[in-house]
């Protein structure tokens, strides 16, 4: 029986995950992200063809959709098998992760998850709020320094699947589970860990290259930005003509 509720709770949040905020902001003013920037439509190309408003909208309803999801599984199934509650709520966030990564009706192309993933940390301070706290820093601190959001996102993962181990193995208030359950939970992050480690894999090889898009919020830095990299590239296309001329 265990094994139908964890697809109920899965199918859960892939429903609220088809729910594309990035898709439906960027039609309300005229345009399909998937065509602008770097053809994403989550948060960090909302914020870069858009604007930090509308970005961060974009931000606040693919957050909210997966926190629904787990609120809903929390206040149900959790109270019906509150010995694998967190591990309930992670397949409702994995659900709404998915489906919001690879929407079918977009031909699979949607976000890269970390909106989601910030409404998944704020979901589990219903059970630790440590992990938010931790993974809240993790993010801001390397991006405030290097405005390069892939960074932050991938320590985000890498926090979160070390912390679900430690807290885990401890036994912290809000994982207070068999071992059984623990390392489900620790395979399930593991598997999300992996699907935003792929999904920025071209991020990575930037990274290391130094040639990783940074994104600013506010607008003279990124205009600033903008008109730097156009000149960069001009000069990059310019040189390229003038050697094979």
């Amino acid at each position: 029986m265990t094994i139908v509720i964890r697809f109920i709770c899965l199918a859960i949040g892939m429903a609220f995950g088809l729910f594309q905020t990035g898709y439906i902001v960027g039609k309300a003013n005229g345009i399909d992200l998937r065509n602008y920037g770097s053809g994403n439509s989550g948060t960090t190309n909302a914020v870069r063809v858009l604007g930090t408003g509308k970005g961060l909208l974009v931000l606040a309803g693919d957050a909210a959709k997966t926190l629904l999801a787990m609120l809903i599984v929390y206040f149900t199934f959790g109270r019906m098998y509150p010995d694998m509650k967190l591990l309930l709520c992670m397949y409702s966030a994995m659900g709404a992760i998915i489906s919001h990564d690879f929407p079918f009706y977009m031909h699979f192309k949607g976000g890269k998850g970390i909106a989601c993933t910030a409404g998944y940390c704020i979901g589990l301070c219903f059970f630790n709020p440590w992990i938010f706290i931790v993974t809240f820093f993790v993010f801001l601190i390397p991006f405030l320094t290097t405005h390069y959001v892939s960074l932050g996102s991938i320590l985000v993962y890498v926090a979160l699947f070390a912390e679900f181990i430690l807290y885990g193995q401890m036994q912290w208030p809000g994982f207070e589970y068999s071992q059984d359950v623990l390392i489900e939970i620790y395979v399930i992050m593991f598997i999300l860990a992996s699907l935003a480690i792929f999904l920025h894999r071209k991020n990575i090889v930037r990274l290391v290259k130094g040639e990783e898009n940074k994104t600013y919020l506010v607008k003279k830095h990124r205009d600033a930005y903008n008109a730097e990299k156009a000149a960069r590239e001009a000069a990059k296309e310019a040189a390229k003509s003038s050697s094979e001329n």
